[in-house]
């Protein structure tokens, strides 16, 4: 360890040996960083807030009853264009910052590429409000530095004005082009919807019994009235079918038993009032038997009573036989009309035959309604399909003009709310500017300077060692050689030396304190304002060449 620190003391006591190069050195540094930091401009930093508010109370009323707009993109819209083109230039011209004088166009770009440089404009969310989704609002933060503090300050109220100016302008212009857009669409469409219902009552006039009907167009006419064709000719077969049954049944040989039973006749009477041959063979029945009891069957009254009943019995038999084969005058003859099964089936037949004719009848109309359509095949879907294309124009057109005229009654209740305030701007911080610049920071710099320069002029004093080496003890001569060292020879006249060594520790600290004072000096003129003013000293000293030229 203590070898490590020999060897420091030795170089630094061979860098001393140059001491007077290396406050020469950090005078020099000093001095040229110290103007450099006075001619530096200061900058003032001028800066403005504004809340915006898209989210008012009027907003969850309208909902659904104004046409949205895009307020938050219109907004970033106006905020890149104040950044940039005309607006700037504009802006630029305004504050000052582009003089009218300059006209060239190369100048007005690097101008105007250094001004947008020194102005920024920063967007916060203000908070959430409600869900995640769902904003607090919005805060735009305006920065401007420049060199002049009131002209730093008149290009953020410019901004700022110009921002909420644009914004509200820029929404009213869109709303007021919209409606007018919207104005011409509807007196268009007006028009049309007009000339398509003219269109469809002169086609109405023209094709009248050809029109499409509830039950649906041609087509599905056509097909419900053949499908109601084949329905009634189904119903007409099984009634017809029930006919010949029930017809059989009144013919057959049941039936016609029981009109001929003992029981058929009566109903008219068993007391030999009745007129059919069934009450008169009864009645001639009783007559023979009544005989029988008077007189044998040799008796003249008997054999004629037997002979009549006899021809009553056949007569009853024909009767019946025509009854079978479904004689209608057989029927009041026999006495079968008085018989309850006979009187059912009649009366089922009867009914039968009713529905039967209606249903002859329905299948008749069907048959000339599918008629009539068929020979409307080639004239009823041409009309039924220009129908259907006047509808559908129809249709087209009120449902645009429907929505259009909704569009612009939204838009024209959206304008009337921008005029109440459906976007809210409130200026959180007005344009202010501190009184001191914010850059550069001359105090920090002095100093920083002032370090820099005592670390050059150390590096020089040990590079000029480097260069000039000087062994000062026998540990740096034994580290040259491996040779002893016998003895050490000092100087003849040690107090002298020793006075020298004072006299030059004087000097040297007097000028190290004179670097002192300096920098203690320029931290002095920097808190008083001093500044150097390089476009006035440029100027200067381009008259005075002048004026040594021209002398």
């Amino acid at each position: 360890m203590k070898q490590e620190i020999d060897k420091v003391l030795d170089e630094l006591r061979g860098a001393w040996r140059f001491r007077w190069w290396a406050l020469l050195t950090t005078f020099t540094a000093a001095l040229i960083g110290w103007v450099v930091v006075f001619a530096l401009p200061d900058r003032y930093l001028a800066e403005a807030r504004i809340f915006v508010d898209t989210r008012t109370a009027l907003k969850p009323a309208l909902q659904g009853l104004t046409t949205d707009q895009n307020v938050d993109g219109l907004i970033n819209y106006v905020r890149q264009s104040l950044l940039e083109g005309p607006s700037l230039e504009r802006i630029a011209r305004d504050t000052g910052v582009l003089p009218a004088t300059i006209t060239d166009g190369g100048a007005e770009d690097k101008i105007l590429y250094e001004f947008s440089s020194r102005m920024s404009l920063n967007v916060s969310s203000a908070g959430t409000q409600g869900d995640e989704r769902s904003t607090a609002g919005t805060i735009y933060d305006f920065y401007y530095t420049d060199p002049n503090r009131d002209r730093a300050l008149k290009v953020v109220k410019d901004l700022l004005d110009r921002f909420v100016e644009e914004t509200l302008g820029g929404k009213r212009e869109g709303s007021e082009q919209a409606q007018q857009f919207l104005a011409a669409q509807i007196k268009d469409y007006e028009q049309r919807l007009s000339a398509a219902e003219d269109r469809l009552a002169k086609f109405k006039k023209e094709n009248v019994g050809l029109m499409p009907s509830e039950q649906g167009g041609y087509f599905a006419q056509l097909q419900s009235e053949t499908d109601a064709e084949k329905k009634a000719e189904t119903d007409l077969s099984v009634a017809l079918s029930r006919r010949e049954e029930l017809e059989r049944q009144l013919h057959g040989d049941e039936a016609v038993s029981a009109a001929g039973s003992p029981m058929a006749g009566s109903g008219s009477g068993g007391n030999g009032g009745g007129s059919d041959t069934l009450s008169r063979i009864q009645q001639a029945q009783a007559r023979l038997d009544e005989l029988r009891l008077r007189f044998t069957d040799q008796h003249p009254d008997v054999i004629a009573a037997k002979a009549t009943l006899d021809e009553l019995k056949q007569r009853r038999s024909a009767e019946l036989e025509r009854l079978k084969q479904g004689d209608a005058s057989a029927v009041a003859s026999s006495g079968a009309g008085n018989n309850p099964v006979y009187q059912n089936i009649q009366l089922a037949l009867n009914k039968e035959d009713v529905e039967v004719a209606a249903l002859r009848r329905e299948l008749a109309q069907h048959r000339t309604t599918v008629a009539e359509l068929r020979q409307q095949l080639n004239s009823a879907p041409q009309v039924e399909a220009q129908f259907q294309q006047l509808n559908r124009d129809y249709d087209v057109n009120k449902a645009q003009y429907t929505a259009l005229l909704e569009s612009y009654q939204k838009a024209r209740l959206g304008e009337r709310a921008d005029n109440a305030g459906s976007v809210r701007f409130e200026v959180v911080l007005p344009p202010t500017a501190a009184t001191l610049p914010v850059w550069p920071k001359r105090m920090q710099l002095l100093g920083g300077i002032f370090l820099g320069a005592i670390a050059a002029g150390a590096g020089v004093a040990y590079g000029l060692h480097l260069l000039k080496p000087v062994v000062s003890s026998v540990v740096a001569v034994n580290e040259l050689t491996p040779l002893p060292v016998l003895g050490i020879v000092g100087f003849a006249f040690p107090s002298i030396q020793r006075r020298k060594a004072r006299s030059s520790l004087v000097k040297i600290s007097a000028a190290a304190a004179c670097l002192l004072v300096a920098f203690g000096v320029a931290v002095a003129l920097s808190r008083s304002g001093v500044r150097l003013d390089v476009d006035a000293f440029r100027a200067a000293t381009t008259r005075t060449i002048q004026h040594l030229v021209k002398s």
